[in-house]
């Protein structure tokens, strides 16, 4: 049996879905749009989860190119990735068209 052959576009979309596919990581990406860019522990003020659950879950959205981190010993600070945010904003709304 061969295995399906995926196109780029069908792998970035479903990343970027994945990424996207927690309540958690909605919210950051809320937090971080309304504001140029925020430290990790600023976050933490505002959701309700641990600072290891949260580094996971920015770290889930940086894999998938949607924010970037900057570290600022003893803090990192997170922006939104405009190129992958705008992309992604691109494929859902071809997607869902």
């Amino acid at each position: 049996m061969t295995k399906p052959n995926y196109t780029d576009r069908q792998i970035a979309l479903a990343r970027y879905a994945k990424a996207l596919s927690h309540p958690a990581r909605v919210s950051i990406m809320e937090i971080l749009s309304k504001q140029s860019c925020c430290y990790s522990g600023d976050i933490t003020n505002d959701l309700p989860i641990a600072r290891s659950t949260l580094s996971q879950h920015l770290s889930e959205l940086k894999e998938a190119g949607l924010i970037q981190g900057e570290f600022n010993p003893p803090k990192i600070k997170y922006c939104i990735r405009k190129e992958g945010w705008e992309e992604a904003k691109r494929m859902m709304g071809e997607f869902f068209e």
